[in-house]
This record gives C-alpha cells, structure tokens and sequence, in this order.
C-alpha cells in the first residue's frame, strides 16, 4: 500500500470513530433496561420508548445531516455530532427520571448522524479500489462499540454484585446503570479532538468552488499523476449540481433516478426490518426469554459482539474481491435461517414452574402466589407470563422475571443461542457493512448528501418502530411470533434485492454515476 493510500486510511480510521460512538450508544441500554423497568416502573410501552428514543431522534438527524453537511463541510457536523455524544452520555447517567433519561437519549440519537455522514466522508476521501474497505472500517467501528458496550455491561453488573469494597466506593452496587450510559462520554470527547486532524473532503471543497484547497488534500491521498484526473472527473459531476436544497429533492425523484432510490430503499428497510436493532439493543433481555438467567444473559451478550466484529472482518476482506451484491444475498438468506432457527427453539419450548419455585426465586419477596401455577404446563410463554403475573402481581413479576423464567422454561436454549449467533453473522458480513457502502456509491455526487438523508430517514424510522414495538410484540406475540415476523421480512427482502441490486465493485463515484442514472439536461 502506497504512503497516499496509508494516509487515506487513517483519515477513514478516525472519521469511523464515530461508528464506536454509535455502536456503544445503541448497545449500552441493552444492559440498562432490566434495571430501570423496575426502578422507574415501566410498562412495555416505556422500555420500548426509552429505547428507541435514539432512533427517533435519528430521524431528524438523517433529514438534517446532509444537507447541512453539504451546506457547511463534512468535518463541522462531525465535530458537534462528537459533542453531542459527550453531552447525552453525561446526563443519561445523571437523570433523575425516566423523562430526563428519553430526553438525554434523544440527545444522542441526533449525532447519530454520524452513521450516515461517515460513509460520505470515507467515501469522498477513499481511492476507487479500497472505498468499499475502507467504507467498511466505519462498520467495523460500529460493531466494536456494540462489543465494547456488552462488556462493559457484563463486568459492570458482576462488579455491582461483588459486594467489594471498589464497587461500593464507586457506587456500582446502586448505580450500576448509571455508570454503563456514563462510560460513553470519555470515547465522545476524545472522538471530538481525533476528528480536528482530519482534513475537510476535497469533493465538498469542490462544490463549493475550492479548488485549491481541495487539490492540496487530494496531493496527501491521492497519487500526483492522478490528481488533475480526479478533480477533473468531480468538477465535471459538480457542474451538473443543483444549488438550492429543492431543486436537489426534486432532481433525486427524477425518473432517470428511480432504480437506485428503489434499491436504497430496500436495503435501507432490509436491514431494520431484519431485527437487528432488537437483538443489539435487548440482548440480555431475549437471552432471559431463553431461561439462562441474568448472569449468563449478559455473558451471551459479549458472544454477540464477539461474533458481530468477527464476521465483519470477514465482509471487510470479501467486499472488493466477492463485491456488494453476493455479499448481501448470501447474508439475507443466512438472517432468514437464522431467525427462522430462534423461532422454532421458543416455539418448542414449554414452561412449568417446580413446587419449590417461590422460595428459590425470592427470600425477599412474597411470592407465594406463585403456588397456584405451581405444576402446571404452559405451551407458551405469553400463557405463563399472564399466569405468573396475575398470580403474584405486573410489579414483583417484572422484578423477578428474569428468574421465574429460568426455573420454569423447559426448552434447548442452545438452539436460540446458536440462531441469534447465527443471524448477527450473516448480517455483519451483509447488510451491516453492505448498504452504507451501497449508499455512498451509488447516487449522484450532486445530490448525495440528500439521498443519504432521505435513506436514512427511512432506515432510521423502521429502525425506531422495531425497537418500540418489540416490548409490546414480545407481550402478544411471544419470542417465537416475534422472530418468526423477522425472518418473513429477510426473505422478501432477500427476493427483492436478488432481482434489483447491481453490483458496484470497482468503478469509481463519477463511472458509477454515468451507468446507474441519467444526468438532467
């Protein structure tokens, strides 16, 4: 690899540093919610909003990030998305109710614009032949930030419980939640200051009539033999730009268009309506569902960001040899399985609590009225958890859950273990990495940033719906409903994109923009 090309890298490294921010915010509540349902006293109807607080905010972020960033420059929205990050990790630890607590998340879904600003960036920056790696170093960060959240998780719940007396001395035996949402601000403020040494995009600088400036940065990433080429080639995508933000909405609508907007919408809707953001963001709690308790809960969540790093390093070294589009039909079809594996283990599962179940649960809790369920099957978990709550109350039984399923779940949990394992593969070597680097490539340099809005608009609000809904789906539709509905959804999605998605592997931005759509007159 030549010293431009190095270069390039470590810009792409550092811009993806937001992807850790982001795969740690989204992650972290996942070891929240057990704690602050019973605290704050919530209903299915909360946790959901409380969790998906973030994507709701996302939505504004995807409708604003764009624009302001073709407005402004790529590396200003980066450096206060990083400080929005900081501001939100902060006061999610100190919230003092569970209104503060959405607020501060929604804080933080808005630098969820990094998410669809970061692959513009990277891409802008990236050599034709790496853009799809390193494009990809931003899903890597990612799932590295879900990984480091799930362990922080897990050793700050053991430590919480140790009883030592640097846990009581730091409060983690009170405060164990809020040192998890806590944690996040030291990786924000130092994302804020690795991001001053990055260099603007010299596609922008070029929209913006900088020349120049933008021949100077191509001379750090670029070969010198290539670079009148390539601002030769963005100059003549520039001159075919729309100044005003509604002449670029109505040019991303023009017919010559409607086949990459109908892909991006697919990939865009495929990849939330996967589930994938209910298995991030409920992690111990679908494990629990399982009946492996809350220690192994949080110990399996770790295995799901070990196994999301791991298969995403695989599509980092697959996307430019195999190229997007095999990538993503190979993964749809592996979610599809998958899901449709974790379905069949809840569905075969039967629940019946032993006749010493209410002394073993609790010793501090009455919960003798669990003896008049004592003994009897239950073929599903919706019939149980309506028994065992009407037996002994919505409050204690949401306290003790956790427990009152492990004692009287009879069923393989290895089976779902291996589906969840199964499905966070074939997605982070498919649609986690696959679509964003889908979206940077294949709309027209003049109205990119528009389109990567309007995409993650979209993916942002099936993103918030699935996570809202889940608490309420899994009370009406039990575990094996539930994840049944999301391997329906991969495999019409998987039939969609087979018959619409083109591959885009080594062309560059301007080649791509020429054979996927018509420039206006």
């Amino acid at each position: 690899m030549i010293k431009t090309e190095r270069t390039a890298l470590y810009y792409a490294a550092v811009i993806s540093l937001g992807g850790f921010l982001f795969g740690f915010d989204a992650a972290v509540i996942s070891g929240v919610v057990n704690f602050i349902t019973p605290e704050f006293n919530l209903n299915e109807w909360w946790v959901g909003a409380v969790v998906s607080a973030p994507s709701f905010a996302a939505i504004i972020a995807a409708l604003t990030v764009g624009p302001v960033a073709d407005y402004v420059g790529r590396k200003k929205v980066m450096l206060t998305l990083a400080m929005l990050y900081t501001i939100s990790a902060v006061a999610s630890a100190l919230a003092p109710d569970v209104i503060t607590l959405l607020v501060a998340r929604f804080i933080g879904g808005l630098a969820f614009g990094t998410l669809m600003l970061a692959p513009i960036y990277i891409a802008e920056l990236a050599p034709a032949r790496l853009r799809g790696r390193m494009v990809s170093v931003n899903q890597l960060n990612i799932v590295v930030g879900f990984s480091a959240a799930y362990f922080a998780n897990y050793f700050i719940f053991k430590a919480s419980g140790s009883g030592s007396e640097f846990s009581q001395a730091l409060g983690l035996d009170k405060w164990a939640w809020r040192w998890m949402l806590g944690l996040e601000a030291t990786p924000a403020a130092l994302y804020f200051f690795f991001m001053l040494i990055v260099p603007e995009s010299p596609r922008y600088l070029v929209l913006q009539g900088k020349t120049e400036k933008a021949r100077e940065i191509l001379k750090r990433i670029s070969p010198a033999e290539k670079i009148e080429e390539i601002l030769s080639s963005i100059q003549g995508s520039a001159e075919q730009a729309t100044s005003n933000l509604l002449g670029k909405i109505k040019d991303m609508f023009r017919p010559e268009l409607r086949m990459v907007i109908v892909v991006g919408l697919i990939a865009g809707i495929a990849q939330q309506s996967s589930g994938i953001n209910v298995v991030f963001f409920y992690a111990p709690t679908i494990f629990e569902q399982s009946g492996v308790g809350t220690n192994a809960a949080f110990a399996q969540a770790t295995y799901v960001g070990l196994v999301n790093v791991a298969f995403t390093v695989v599509a980092m070294l697959l996307i430019d040899r195999l190229g997007r589009r095999p990538l993503m039909l190979m993964g749809l079809t592996g979610i599809m399985i998958s899901m449709s594996l974790a379905a069949y283990g809840f569905h075969s599962a039967y629940y019946e609590l032993p006749s010493d179940a209410a002394t073993t649960i609790s010793a501090e809790q009455d919960l003798s009225g669990l003896d008049s369920i004592v003994g009897i099957r239950y073929e599903d978990d919706i019939a149980f958890k309506a028994a065992a709550s009407a037996a002994i109350g919505e409050s204690v039984f949401k306290a003790n859950e956790a427990n009152l399923m492990q004692s009287a779940v009879n069923m393989n949990a290895t089976v779902v273990l291996a589906g969840i394992l199964g499905f966070v593969a074939s997605f982070a070597f498919s649609l986690g990495p696959v679509m964003w680097v889908l979206f940077s490539e294949i709309f027209p340099n003049r109205i990119r940033g528009v389109c990567m809005a309007f995409m993650g608009i979209v993916n942002s609000g099936v993103s918030w719906f699935v996570q809202f809904i889940f608490p309420y789906e899994l009370s009406r539709l039990g575990s094996a409903g539930t994840f049944m509905v999301f391997a329906i959804f991969a495999a019409v999605c998987l039939v969609l994109l087979a018959w619409l998605m083109p591959e885009t592997r080594g062309r560059s931005l301007e080649e791509l923009e020429r054979e996927l759509a018509i420039k206006p007159a």
